[in-house]
């Protein structure tokens, strides 16, 4: 297989804040796509990348999207080239997720060969999901409503593992605002902030419940102006990630409550943050999916579940029969060592082109 096409993307660096790269990186893709008759439809940004959904002609029938991102998380300068060996390709977001898109381009490639033509499968590729898709998510949770499935191009398992489930995620700042003193002349005076986050800190931590795979972490603290000086603020910076709805309820419900009841007098707290993506969570409907593209390939896809986030989550949360991990086999993504298998590139499109065959094309 050759990779000189998708060398040429990798080549442009497209860090989420690098909006003219990242609108290149989208414009190439763009020529891609137009060429198999899509018509673009694009989500202009002023801060980051516009957002590109490639959409084809519609007939009756049920109807797919395809989900990925334009952005990597490497500035410029600091990881730029394409490389190749006999059984790798490295090189930013070779994996994660420009080597995942060309997948999902040359199995629409085949299709269109094949058919003479595509209706029903669609693309949607966003500009800000390496920094948590805080403005594409609205827009991915409104548009995948009108499909009957979606499909995402994240990197594959080690043994092609497609992505079952991904861990919901939500980023907390708590503010405590307590009230400065004299530490030696005046310390019964001060309401102090620090002792009040020091305190929260143990008890969000104790929220974790490693066996339903949630963690609280507290994984940033300030405070305070000096030794003498009974602190009059800090700050937690919070973490947590969650594997089903209920646990994602337990701990905002018992957050709620902690601020309601702050363990040192005189101190306020004040919440900001939140929700960042919702947990993925198996469901029938994804079982009928897999059950159907295992009818069509003539073989069970393996399956797997991971802690960290994607864009699934968004679509997945939308209540869209969701798949994630169809992107090519890699490793040591959002470092200089990521790299991709050749030729799980190769297995991975024959198998996309079978399935929207199987879904869509065939079906219509």
């Amino acid at each position: 297989m050759d990779f000189k096409e998708l060398a040429s993307i990798v080549a442009l660096n497209s860090y989420t804040k690098n909006k003219p790269g990242v609108d290149e990186n989208g414009r190439v893709f763009s020529q891609w796509m137009e060429a198999l008759g899509y018509r673009t439809e694009r989500y202009q940004r002023t801060d980051i990348g516009d957002h590109l959904h490639f959409v084809a002609p519609e007939r009756d029938g049920r109807k797919v999207l395809l989900l990925g991102h334009l952005d990597t998380v490497f500035p410029a300068g600091s990881f730029e080239q394409f490389k190749e060996d006999e059984h790798w390709i490295y090189g930013p977001g070779v994996c994660d997720m420009k080597g995942g898109n060309w997948v999902a381009l040359n199995a629409l490639r085949q299709l269109h060969q094949r058919y003479g033509g595509l209706h029903n499968i669609d693309m949607l590729l966003v500009s800000d999901e390496e920094t948590g898709s805080d403005d594409s998510k609205h827009l991915t949770a409104g548009l995948v409503k009108e499909y009957d499935a979606c499909l995402v191009f994240e990197a594959a398992g080690a043994n092609s593992e497609v992505v079952i489930a991904r861990k919901g995620v939500a980023t907390i700042y708590l503010d405590f605002t307590g009230k400065a003193a004299h530490a030696g002349n005046h310390y019964t005076e001060g309401s102090d902030a620090n002792l009040a986050a020091a305190r929260m800190l143990i008890d969000l931590t104790n929220l974790t419940n490693l066996e339903l795979g949630t963690t609280v972490n507290v994984g940033k603290m300030s405070g305070g102006i000096g030794a003498n000086t009974v602190s009059p603020h800090a700050r937690l910076v919070i973490e947590f990630r969650f594997t089903r709805g209920s646990e994602r309820d337990r701990v905002l419900a018992a957050i709620d409550q902690l601020l309601d009841e702050p363990a040192v007098d005189g101190v306020s707290i004040s919440m900001s943050g939140g929700l960042q993506r919702d947990v993925m969570e198996s469901s029938p409907r994804q079982q009928q999916l897999l059950e159907e593209i295992g009818q069509i390939l003539g073989y069970s896809l393996p399956v797997e579940k991971r802690g960290g986030v994607s864009d699934a989550n968004v679509a997945s949360s939308a209540g869209v029969p969701t798949l994630d991990g169809f992107g090519p086999f890699g490793d040591g993504d959002h470092t200089i060592h990521e790299r991709a298998s050749k030729a799980s590139f190769e297995q991975r499109i024959q198998e996309v082109t079978s399935i929207l065959s199987g879904i869509v094309m065939s079906d219509t």
